[in-house]
């Protein structure tokens, strides 16, 4: 790309806060029917169009900063004494910044204590989430707990069971790993139909850090499991919902961490504090939170997750069982749904993609809904089973666009369309949606929510 670029495009956020209580309530009491969901998309344009309005847009579309004061005048804190040093003794975001946080989708569980709160995808760089922007997706609510009480426990086909104590754990040998995390049910809501208006909301379910702790062959071993007859582990949570999951040995054995950890310091309440498990590849709901035993077994455990929960319905009626890997996926952050290009020009198209199955080894963009394709940038570090950032340089002539990315893993998947995935999954499914994103955009600069393919 060359560095002259007569005309840098711009682009407003997507607008924040466009449910406002009332309606929140009447959808978490009355559901999200058809009606609900368009009355969404129009409030959600409303707010877009609120905030196209504003007087510092206004200066901006103008493209004039001529006598700008923000230029010609030193700023108050260019000439006084600022703050001291850990005035926050626990450092905040700015407080410009504080639009920028998860959010629970309304209407999506009857209690927010069993739903989800979706990080903001369309507001972060890089790879890695910050821990308070973390998705959070609880089935009985998050719990502080006492490290000093909280014990974890290895039982079943071992020779020695064991109880281990936090400073036990912390004291064995440790290791740190960049994983993503990505709820089975991320995309959900797109299976039948076009359902919720910007990217934080349609693939929110999807986080990415830095976790420590020690890796679980080593606890095994320290017990003494059966080598020759375990063919599973089952996974039990602390909390008050018996949250319980089958884990395969050879996977258990392979890069299964159980951590206290994340991003440099230890994991927050609400991401399983003090100890969680960490199964990089798998569906979020695995890695169990609050981590308090692990049953060595010979067979699947069957348990009600994994009997009437976390089941992929096919077509004809049936239901897969334990398809927990996280397929090839990706989805362009920017410009994405919500978001409006204000003018003509440069933009940056950036996104995520990621598999469960190792290295993203590529990853193309389409900016004609999928009839031709470029590829991307891949930006370092490229990691297995972790997010990775991808960036294509694209001029916008004011016609409308559909934006779309499609992601190669390091085993020759392709990340499919969403008519391939519908041939074989139906359309009634809910768990496990890889299927390529589109984004319209208008002649008006709106971005937009739609199927292309």
């Amino acid at each position: 790309m060359s560095h002259e670029i007569k005309k840098t495009g711009r682009i407003l956020r997507a607008p924040e806060n466009f449910v406002d209580s009332k309606l929140a309530e009447e959808i978490t009491t009355q559901g999200l029917n058809q009606e609900r969901r368009g009355f969404l998309r129009k409030s959600f344009l409303a707010a877009g169009a609120a905030m196209a309005s504003g007087t510092a847009l206004a200066q901006a579309a103008a493209g004039s900063f001529e006598g700008d004061p923000n230029i010609l005048n030193l700023p108050e804190h260019a000439k006084t004494l600022g703050k001291p040093v850990a005035t926050n003794a626990y450092g905040m975001p700015s407080k410009f910044e504080t639009n920028l946080l998860r959010r629970e989708s309304p209407g999506l569980t009857r209690v927010s204590q069993a739903s989800v709160a979706f990080a903001p995808l369309q507001g972060l760089f890089g790879i890695i989430t910050p821990s308070g922007l973390h998705f959070e997706r609880h089935h009985q609510g998050w719990y502080d707990i006492d490290p000093s009480k909280h014990r974890f426990m290895i039982n079943g086909m071992v020779k020695n069971p064991k109880v281990y104590t936090m400073d036990d754990l912390m004291r064995m040998p440790s290791v740190s790993r960049m994983h993503f995390i990505e709820c089975g049910a991320n995309t959900a809501m797109e299976w039948g139909n076009v359902a919720v208006p910007t990217v934080q909301y349609s693939h929110g379910m999807l986080s990415c850090s830095e976790f420590t702790g020690v890796p679980l062959s080593y606890l095994l071993d320290d017990c003494g499991f059966d080598k020759k007859n375990a063919k599973v582990i089952l996974a039990e949570g602390g909390d008050g919902s018996g949250m319980t999951r089958t884990i395969s040995i050879d996977r258990a054995l392979d890069d299964v961490i159980v951590a206290w950890g994340m991003n440099g310091e230890m994991l927050r309440p609400e991401n399983g504090y003090p100890l969680r498990l960490v199964v990089p590849g798998v569906q979020g709901v695995s890695w169990v939170k609050w981590l308090r035993r692990i049953e060595v077994g010979d067979k699947p455990y069957a348990t009600k997750d994994e009997a009437v929960h976390y089941m992929d319905a096919m077509p004809d009626g049936t239901f897969r069982q334990y398809t927990s890997i996280q397929e090839c996926k990706s989805v362009i952050t920017t410009p994405s749904a919500g978001q409006v290009l204000l003018d003509k020009g440069f933009f940056n198209i950036t996104g995520l993609a990621w598999s469960g199955r190792g290295k993203i080894k590529r990853v193309d963009v389409s900016v004609d809904g999928g009839r031709n394709w470029r590829t991307a940038r891949l930006e370092t570090p490229v990691l297995s089973k972790c997010l990775t950032r991808f960036n294509i340089d694209w001029v916008w002539d004011g016609s409308p666009v559909v934006l779309q990315s499609r992601a190669i893993d390091e085993t020759g998947y392709v990340q499919p369309k969403i008519n391939e995935l519908r041939a074989v999954r139906g359309t009634k499914s809910i768990y496990h949606n890889n299927a390529i994103q589109s984004w319209k955009v208008a002649e008006s600069g709106e971005v937009s929510n739609v199927q292309v393919y």
